[in-house]
């Protein structure tokens, strides 16, 4: 029996046994109410009023303080001894490799075929207000970590749930907090090894083989596959190996290049043709408040624009603290300042240049898709830089590896934690996760599993669900810390010292 029909059987027999159960999961977190002429998933309202309440709650604070958190990221109020692994920048760069990848790629280009340009307005909202709930989580992440014997620090939900609502809701608290951390540790595992591991390696190979392999070449066989899987599964092994430090010093790299990579190839579609810019945002502007989405109208497009950036940015979902908290920080609110950032460089930045360019290039593809044919959102953005960028396939694949390979990372730094939390932190837990992790790389060059990344997609927002309790609980918490972080930062312009503070929590801190 070949390799091909092997691995197709456990394909088919994996999906017969879990599609049952991914369509009834799925039916349960994505439960859509309808909204006019269209549906709209609780789960994507659910994230989006949270954005809400947490930008009133502080006071638009994502504008009010977004200099700040340049500063801040930049290292201008770095603190010596302060416990942790990573610098400021580094914890930013490692945290959006986790959300920037496909969906800034093919699901930008869905949305704004279901939700015609006007998905794109709405999707920079959503993204400006998930930078405030960004905020709150990483805040909490660094508040409450755990920091062990050996310099390693933990944190996320699994961490903060537990601790904080303990702290300020006593027993009963602490026993919500349980549930809660036990059920975000089993969501982010699940998740890490189906969707932010095997899909990630299934589609780059995917994309590769059919760039460079052709159907009849070695990378389509299924030698090729193996061979895939085994050398992106020893990269990052290797990577993982070295924990954080070793994930941020590859991703603070990585992450800065392939955006630019990115970004400019849009630049290029757009300068290249800059006396369209103004009609594509007047088709964005009055497509945002005009019936022209093809599914729903004005409200199609702007549940379809928050749809996609919340599932672009994972505010709120709880996974971006975890690489957060491993900053070296006092103050757990300038971290979380630094977190706001990331919201803002993955849909308002990443995601609104992938829209403006396919708007603006209007590749026949997109009319296509939009007058209702099946055409996967990857085609229509390489099409949209095919007008202007004939090579552009070729750094479409590169772009794709380079996001798969970082998420990779960070989603095994995210599962490791989970992991940990759930089954200890010794050698030997740590091993096994690994090698499970190394095992589902090579996997996802040969599966597709499409039954269990619905059911990780399931679980990934169902998270969201116990992460945004907590949030909302602990809210208080996180704007002492804000006050906290702010008049530090105050006196440390007017040149005071911890010890004029009064303050012996900031004892070592430097004057300027």
């Amino acid at each position: 029996m070949s390799l091909d029909s092997i691995t197709t059987s456990i394909d088919d027999a994996v999906s017969d046994f879990f599609e049952p159960v991914a369509d009834h999961v799925a039916d349960v977190v994505f439960y859509t109410v309808p909204v006019g002429d269209t549906d709209l998933p609780l789960i994507v309202a659910w994230l989006v009023i949270a954005g809400l309440v947490f930008t009133s709650w502080f006071g638009l604070l994502q504008f009010r303080k977004f200099k700040l958190a340049l500063d801040t990221v930049r290292g201008k109020y770095d603190e010596e001894g302060a416990a942790g692994e990573v610098n400021h920048f580094q914890a930013l760069t490692a945290a959006v490799s986790g959300t920037v990848g496909l969906g800034n790629i093919a699901g930008v280009a869905v949305a704004v075929s279901i939700g015609g340009a006007g998905a794109t307005f709405w999707m920079i909202l959503c993204g400006l207000l998930g930078m405030a709930t960004k905020f709150v989580e990483v805040t909490l992440g660094v508040k409450y970590r755990e920091e062990h014997a050996d310099g390693t620090v933990s944190g996320g939900p699994m961490h903060y749930l537990p601790k904080g609502l303990a702290e300020r809701f006593g027993a009963n608290g602490a026993k919500l907090g349980k549930v809660l951390a036990v059920l975000a540790s089993i969501m982010i595992l699940f998740f890490g090894l189906f969707g932010g591991n095997l899909l990630q390696a299934n589609q780059s190979y995917a994309q590769l083989s059919s760039q460079f392999g052709g159907e009849d070449g070695f990378l389509a066989s299924s030698a090729g596959a193996v061979l895939f899987g085994l050398v992106v599964a020893a990269l990052v092994g290797l990577v993982l190996l070295g924990g954080i430090r070793s994930i941020a010093s590859v991703t603070s790299r990585l992450v800065p290049a392939m955006a630019a990579l990115y970004i400019v190839a849009c630049l290029v579609v757009i300068l290249t043709n800059v006396t369209a810019v103004p009609d594509a945002f007047q088709t964005i502007l009055s497509g945002a408040f005009e019936a022209d989405g093809v599914a729903g109208g004005v409200i199609g497009a702007l549940i379809v624009g928050f749809q996609r950036a919340a599932f672009s940015n994972e505010a709120g979902l709880g996974s971006a603290p975890i690489a957060h908290s491993a900053v070296k920080t006092k103050h757990p609110a300038s971290e979380g300042l630094v977190a706001l950032l990331e919201p803002f460089i993955d849909t308002v930045v990443i995601c609104t240049m992938t829209a403006l360019t396919i708007v603006i290039a209007n590749p026949a593809s997109w009319a296509e898709a939009r007058a209702g044919e099946s055409i996967g959102g990857v085609t229509i953005t390489s099409d949209a830089f095919e007008t202007v960028l004939p090579w552009f396939p070729n750094l479409l694949t590169i772009a794709v590896l380079l996001f798969a390979f970082s998420t990779i990372l960070t989603w095994g730094y995210y599962g490791l934690k989970a992991w940990s939390y759930l089954f200890g932190k010794s050698k030997t837990s740590e091993t096994v996760f690994k090698a499970t992790w190394s095992v589902f790389v090579i996997a996802g060059s040969l599966l597709t599993l499409d039954s269990l990344i619905s059911l990780a997609d399931s679980a990934l927002f169902l998270l969201s669900v116990f992460n945004i309790i907590g949030l909302y609980l602990l809210a208080p918490v996180v704007k002492r810390e804000l006050k906290s972080f702010l008049d530090w930062v105050r006196d440390r312009k007017a040149g005071l010292t911890a010890a004029d503070r009064g303050d012996e929590d900031l004892e070592t801190a430097k004057t300027l």
